[in-house]
């Protein structure tokens, strides 16, 4: 199976010999290794980069754990740089497994595999290339540790374009495929939706769980178990640390720290399986401090963790949304409208009304709403009220699950199908 991920491609293309050193990240199993290491690998190879001169080191692999050690990764590398004259690429896969505990516990340790490829870029005739799965190691240490010379690229599961222009057949058919087992790669390889199934299952006891449980010792293992499934079974819907402690308690019967669960919460996005949508007041131009929203970076993970029994089709829909919007590199936000009304006996309430999305990039906004149907009049001003309560001038959007082109209303609303929303990104621009 041989997926072609255009839109990562290009970044790399346009980022090769830049200066600095290429980080890719993105949830583990999403494809990150298949992009370095079949698809930028076979791109160089056909411009003509002799093999030996693509370094390949992949440190979760036993063949290569001696060099899970900073200065022996870093002195296999250089004698394979054995020419001044040519260019090197190195790739190093899960390069997390070169950074010790001890490390990353103790903020006054300096993370040694940082100068490595620090020193690397310094030849100048070696480009570096890395990937992680997990923030807290990579992402967010870039900009310090990397002293400016860390260009990440966040790969994302499938976007539904990705998975649809490889599977083909009706769109509305792909589409409930796709929702339901998401666009992890390697789901494309199982033939039944049992096998399916139990891949997207097995995937957080055997790797995600594990991950998270040995990084950062997790001694309630139980409870962050329970989190994700109260994460996965209220997508879309508002939350707290505190909330989901109580939460929590009521379920099963043990009382947590909304700390504990705040720090369980950080350790969840810093492994990439969900992302925050913070509440902006639109109006007052402002973020609420909480509570916010939470989203899972791939619907098919979250289904399998509910065992394929929540299947709120909206709450879904709204998720493969956002997802889409993150993934084009959009800025995501929940909107929220506050306004001051006067009722039926003339007193004056305040009154909130939410946008699912507030979405930013540079100085362009979109307020988007998600609609599964709009089929009565009383259902659409429903849908609508918030976006016309909005008075800027920034494009007001509502994405519908139809094949509809996209038009315009009265109000000034683009109405776009969600067809044609997942498989055009510029149809925004339309």
């Amino acid at each position: 199976m041989y997926i072609q991920r255009d839109t990562y491609l290009e970044q790399l293309k346009n980022s090769r010999f830049n200066g600095q050193i290429k980080v890719i990240t993105g949830i583990r199993r999403c494809g990150k290794s298949f992009l370095l290491f079949r698809i930028y690998h076979d791109h160089l190879r056909e411009e003509g980069v002799k093999e030996e001169n693509i370094i390949k080191i992949v440190l979760d692999d036993d063949a290569y754990t001696q060099l899970c050690d900073p200065y022996e990764l870093s002195k296999y590398i250089r004698s394979r740089v054995t020419d001044k004259d040519q260019k090197f690429y190195v790739f190093i896969d899960e390069v997390q497994y070169a950074i010790s505990k001890e490390e990353t516990r103790n903020p006054d340790t300096p993370i040694r595999l940082y100068s490595v490829l620090n020193g690397l870029i310094h030849l100048g005739n070696v480009d570096v290339y890395v990937t992680g799965s997990n923030s807290k190691f990579l992402s967010k240490d870039v900009m310090t540790e990397f002293r400016g010379r860390g260009d990440v690229i966040h790969i994302y599961p499938l976007s539904f374009k990705e998975y649809y222009d490889y599977v083909g057949g009706e769109k509305a058919e792909a589409y409930e495929q796709y929702a339901m087992f998401g666009g992890l790669p390697f789901v494309l390889t199982k033939n039944t939706d049992e096998k399916k199934a139990h891949y997207l299952s097995n995937l957080f006891s055997e790797v995600y769980f594990r991950d998270i449980v040995e990084r950062y010792r997790v001694d309630l293992d139980s409870i962050l178990a329970q989190l994700t499934d109260t994460l996965c079974s209220s997508i879309g819907s508002l939350t707290n640390a505190n909330k989901l402690s109580k939460t929590l308690a009521s379920v099963g019967g043990r009382k947590v720290s909304s700390e504990t669960i705040a720090a369980y919460i950080g350790y969840l996005s810093d492994s990439f399986l969900f992302r925050e949508a913070k509440r902006f007041d639109v109006k007052g131009k402002r973020y609420f401090q909480y509570p916010c929203k939470y989203y899972c970076a791939d619907i098919g993970l979250r289904n399998a963790r509910l065992n394929f029994r929540q299947q709120e089709e909206s709450h879904i829909m709204e998720n493969i949304i956002f997802n889409e919007l993150v993934s084009r590199n959009y800025c995501v936000d929940v909107g929220v409208v506050e306004l001051t009304e006067t009722a039926e006996d003339g007193k004056r309430h305040q009154k909130h009304y939410e946008i699912d999305f507030v979405v930013n990039k540079g100085s362009t906004k979109y307020y988007i709403q998600s609609a599964l149907i709009m089929d009565t009049e009383k259902k659409t001003k429903q849908e609508l009220r918030s976006l016309l309560r909005v008075n800027d001038s920034f494009r007001k959007i509502v994405i519908t699950k139809t094949h509809a082109k996209p038009w315009t209303d009265e109000t000034g609303i683009l109405h776009i199908g969600l067809y044609q929303f997942l498989l055009d990104k510029d149809v925004f621009m339309s």
